[in-house]
Formats: C-alpha cells, structure tokens, sequence
C-alpha cells in the first residue's frame, strides 16, 4: 500500500495547464511513514447540503462525496474524492453536463484506485494523482460537448489520499480552507471574466461586485476547444476543514459567515445545513451546493 501512495505522489511532468505543489520529504515521509512507527486511526468525515434556492425551477448543480478509510496492521490509508458541479446552458442541459462531469471524473478516478484501495490484483498504476484526475476531467470534457454541445459546467474536486489532497478546478465553484482559528481561505481561481478584469486591474474589488456580468466564464468544463484545468497538490489543513461550494453559496454569504458558521457548529452536517440556509437567506438566487470535509486522528 504504501510504495503505491509514494508513486501517487511523484512529480508529474510539467504541464502549462496544470500548477503542482511538489512534496517535501518530510510531506512524503508523514504519509509513508515507517513499518515500525505505530499510527493512530485516521479518517475522513464529510458531510454535504444542497438546494435548489429560492428563485430557480431546476437543479443544474451536482455533487458527489465518496470516502474510505483502509487500516489494518499498522497501515492507515484515508481515502476521498469530493467534487462540486455547477452546469449552465438552460433547458435542462446544464443538468445534464453537471451530471455527466460528475459521473465521468468519479468513475475514472475511482476505477484507477478501487483495485488498490481493496488489495485485488491489478496491472501497476505509473500515473499521479493529478494526471489521473486531468485525464477524467478531459474525458469529461469531450463527453460533455458530444452528448450535451452548447453546455457546460464548472467542476471543482478535491482527491485525498493520506494527509495530502490533489485540488481540480475549472469556472468559478471553489474550495476554499477553514482553519481552527476560524480563518478561511479561498485556494481556486475564478475562471469568470469579472475575476480576471480585476486581476489585471480594469476593475477595482467594488466594481468587480456590481459588474453586469460577473456570471461569465471564460473556462469551463465543456465548453471551448482549449482545455486548461488549474490542478495542484497541498497538505490537508491541520485540524481544520476543507469546504467545496457552487457560487448560490459563495456568491451571497460573505466569507466571515461562512467562517463563523463553520467555527461555530462543530457537526458537518448541521454546518452543511446553516451554509444552505444562510444563502437561502440571503434570497436563494441560485442553486446551492456545499461539501465540508475533515481529517480526524
């Protein structure tokens, strides 16, 4: 089990569409480890919360949390995939194309580690942890403008294995970190045009709030010929949470919200539930996905 997590985490080679975060030694030798070191139980708790809001007919978001922990003789393996989808395009094919990305990146990945995660025989796995979810997020891709052409989805996913997790990313859903001191920190980058005018500084952050078109992406999952997903690897917060959400939550709570309820309500699901309800709240534009997830042990 072990040599597999280390060739999972090797340095794929460079790519212009991916970003990487190599691992340290020190990164590696927390997740290897030493046959002779004792370990407590770690695992991952998640819990997820979602609504169609308050001024929408269709759910055109997704969103999917599957988590397994493998311990046994010494050996302790937490293993999670959690992804968020936000479809666009009207008349059901955002549904559609949020359904499809889910389904498609889910199915890849977890066919490529089901044989490992259960011990079954298997031919040896060569490719990293973000070579295998760039490549379920292409095959998404392609599905996508073949079975649903002219729509599309914004698809963030976290891939955990041990005390490390491989971020995917493309349009403006995010994943954002949640520290114990109740810090949050937004770790995507919006693929929106608003987000991008600001980043080169044609629009300041209080134009940026009230420009007119601040649902535009110019990438998403399914949509264009170039397919760049933003894809890296950084150690699971200490002690804290990760938090992935569609903008119907993001875009209508403010990040000091969403830091107080999560700092404040220790149960995920319930946390889950208030992030739900807070955008509701706050007049439910859009449909709202969230996914909380921690390292326990």
């Amino acid at each position: 089990m072990f040599d597999f997590i280390r060739r999972m985490f090797r340095k794929p080679p460079q790519q212009e569409t991916a970003t990487t975060a190599p691992l340290t030694d020190e990164q590696l030798k927390s997740i290897t480890g030493a046959p002779s070191v004792r370990y407590d139980l770690q695992q991952l708790v998640a819990a997820c919360g979602q609504s169609i809001g308050k001024q929408r007919d269709l759910n055109e978001d997704s969103l999917l949390a599957f988590t397994s922990t493998l311990a046994g003789n010494g050996n302790n393996a937490p293993f999670g995939l959690y992804i968020v989808a936000d479809g666009m395009g009207g008349h059901q094919s955002g549904e559609v194309a949020s359904n499809i990305a889910i389904r498609t990146v889910s199915g890849s990945v977890l066919r490529k580690f089901h044989p490992y995660l259960f011990n079954l025989k298997s031919e040896p796995l060569d490719e990293s942890l973000q070579e295998i979810v760039q490549a379920a997020m292409a095959e998404a891709h392609r599905i996508i403008q073949r079975e649903a052409p002219g729509s599309g989805t914004t698809l963030t996913a976290a891939l955990i294995l041990g005390q490390q997790m491989t971020i995917a990313h493309m349009g403006d859903s995010r994943a954002y970190m949640c520290y114990p001191d109740g810090r949050i920190e937004l770790i995507t980058r919006d693929h929106s045009l608003v987000k991008r005018l600001e980043e080169l500084g044609h629009l300041s952050a209080v134009e940026a709030e009230n420009y007119p078109h601040r649902n535009v992406l110019y990438r998403a999952l399914g949509q264009g010929e170039i397919f760049e997903p933003d894809i890296f690897t950084i150690p699971f917060p200490k002690g804290g949470s990760l938090m992935l959400c569609s903008d119907g939550l993001w875009g209508v709570v403010s990040e000091a919200e969403l830091s107080r309820i999560i700092r404040d309500t220790p149960s995920l699901p319930r946390a889950c539930q208030k992030l739900v309800e807070a955008a509701n709240a706050a007049g439910g534009p859009d449909n709202i996905s969230v996914a909380l997830v921690q390292l326990m042990g």
